[in-house]
């Protein structure tokens, strides 16, 4: 299983989270998931905004466009990114 996919014109993608880090980045893969470390901390949704925020960046979308679907409030999350102009190879470790 890959940690991404496209799905109707949407970018999925299957991501292990690691919040409170040094700095946001990459860090390669986890269990067939991507793993991201996030240097924002797992409070009041800080880190589900940073990582919208990260993904945004990195895909070249919205972070209107950008959203959690399932694991909200866990590590292992599937996001949604509608209108990437740049594919998952931008997130590839």
């Amino acid at each position: 299983m890959s940690w991404w996919r496209s799905e109707g014109g949407r970018l999925v993608l299957e991501l292990h989270v690691q919040p409170g880090a040094a700095r946001s980045e990459v860090a390669g893969l986890h269990g067939g998931r991507l793993k991201l470390r996030l240097a924002a901390r797992a409070v009041e949704g800080a880190a589900n905004a940073a990582l919208i925020e990260f993904l945004a960046e990195r895909l070249g979308a919205a972070k209107r466009d950008v959203v959690i679907v399932a694991g909200a409030a866990s590590r292992a999350k599937r996001v949604s990114v509608t209108g990437a102009r740049r594919g998952p190879e931008a997130l590839a470790p």
